[in-house]
């Protein structure tokens, strides 16, 4: 948590970007894991994290655009929760951690609401994305769950996402937090990794260093030899020399800023020439980016030249023919990778993506934002200073999406699809790393390197120490 007046900035900031009406920020709820009592681990909303601050489940935060008020409802503890809980501060002293003077009890929210609606007065709130937060604006609000999409606040979604684009030194100083734990769980991966190991004990090791030292993992980490499932999250291979594992995972600070970060390396601790070959054209991509990127750049331009050295590569390896353009220009591209060059990254992995992410012109995307409840829009994302992204090419070998292409005649001329069957079991290749933009340039945050040229795998890679 930051100081109080750090909270209090924001949450002014906020209120000079929405003309009138109250802004409703819910926290996160418990969530019942298999019995009611038994919840998941908390995550708390990170917008209401944002300007509010505390990491506490069921409060909502308030702000009366026209008033100036600020205040916060919840529930302060009993002695029947204080059994089970441990003494708890009151709401008051909540709200004074994070300079909210005005505080209520939960059962008073949902009069004031009411009183606004027939006053005329406009509710702004963002697009649930859990359940129960959903059954909880509902019953606020009096609208149907179903219903909720229709009354989100397009305005306060591009507030928000703009607010939380440019991240403060004291925000920089968490994520290079985030960083170091993230930098402990990739190199124990490393050292752990080699024939025979489950790669579930790897998953395992490194979610652990993730909670010992912060708030657990930044999302479910990927431990896997099927590195062209891009999402994999099953961890039960045992893992074999001559095959390749992806780990992508990342950490969460004490504060919930988040790092991400991937690696690709040999079971055996040597790469095949085969191997070696296609993860130096994915280096290649990779430290061009973070060569490139700097401010007011579209991220469109970054995510092109991305594709171009990885088209330049695979021509050169004959699995693309003609020129890397006009493989580019055909969207052969997307069938070795199929995904984009990289994310925000700040209080979550995918920042703001719970509600839309950036955009340099909200304006030019609002009807968009407003039928579909998100403004992720990549296409018009301008990177200004104060932007982190992660900067995360791969090339992947899918032999489902390499056999749909080819029956459906795409990129004929262009992908050689006869010398694709070589590498139909290779699997997939992903290098991720994150980009601060400073106001000349990038640079990759973190103190140290996380090991990633051949050289620096293959001497660490399981080595066990």
């Amino acid at each position: 948590m930051f100081a109080a007046k750090t909270y209090v900035a924001r949450r002014q900031a906020l209120r000079t970007k929405i003309d009138s009406g109250i802004i409703l920020l819910p926290g996160n709820l418990p969530a019942p894991n298999n019995y009611p009592n038994n919840t998941y681990y908390f995550r708390q909303d990170s917008t209401f994290l944002y300007y509010f601050g505390l990491n506490v489940p069921a409060l909502v935060g308030v702000i009366d655009v026209d008033s100036n008020e600020e205040a916060l409802y919840g529930d302060d503890f009993t002695v029947e929760d204080i059994i089970w809980t441990g003494p708890q501060p009151t709401l008051h002293d909540l709200g004074e951690q994070v300079g909210v003077a005005a505080t209520f009890p939960m059962a008073a929210l949902e009069a004031r609401l009411r009183k606004a609606i027939t006053q005329g007065r406009r509710i702004h709130y963002l697009p649930p994305y859990r359940g129960e937060t959903k059954l909880q604006l509902s019953d606020l609000l009096g609208i149907r769950p179903a219903a909720l999409h229709e009354y989100k606040s397009v305005d306060l979604m591009f507030a928000v996402a703009e607010m939380r684009e440019k991240k403060s030194a004291e925000e920089i100083e968490e994520l290079e937090r985030a960083f170091r734990i993230g930098y402990e769980m990739h190199t124990t991966a490393m050292r752990m990794c080699r024939p025979g190991v489950v790669e579930r004990e790897i998953a395992g090791a490194i979610e652990g260093i993730a909670k010992s030292y912060g708030s657990g993992v930044s999302f479910p980490s990927i431990v896997s030899q099927h590195g062209e499932t891009l999402h994999n999250l099953n961890a039960d291979g045992v893992l074999e020399s001559g095959r390749l594992l992806l780990c992508d995972a990342g950490a969460e600070a004490i504060s919930n800023y988040v790092s991400d970060h991937t690696r690709t390396y040999p079971v055996s601790g040597k790469f095949s020439d085969k191997q070696k070959a296609i993860y130096n054209i994915v280096l290649a991509a990779h430290d061009q980016v973070a060569r490139i990127v700097k401010p007011h750049m579209m991220y469109t331009e970054v995510h092109n030249t991305a594709y171009l050295i990885l088209a330049e590569g695979l021509a050169d390896l004959g699995l693309i023919k003609g020129s890397a353009r006009d493989a580019v220009a055909a969207g052969a591209m997307t069938l070795f990778m199929p995904h984009g060059l990289g994310h925000g990254i700040g209080l979550d992995v995918h920042d703001c993506e719970a509600m839309g992410e950036r955009s340099f012109d909200f304006a030019s995307i609002a009807e968009r934002a407003a039928e579909s409840a998100t403004c992720i829009y990549r296409a018009a994302w301008r990177i200004e200073p104060g932007t982190v992204m992660s900067d995360e090419p791969g090339i992947y070998f899918i032999p489902a999406l390499i056999d749909k292409c080819r029956a459906e005649g795409l990129y004929k001329g262009i992908v050689d699809y006869d010398a694709l069957e070589a590498y139909r079991d290779f699997g997939g290749i992903r290098i991720e790393d994150d980009l601060l933009v400073t106001e000349n340039g990038c640079r990759i945050i973190g103190d140290k390197k996380i090991p990633i040229t051949v050289d620096e795998l293959e001497a660490i890679v399981g080595s066990g120490k």
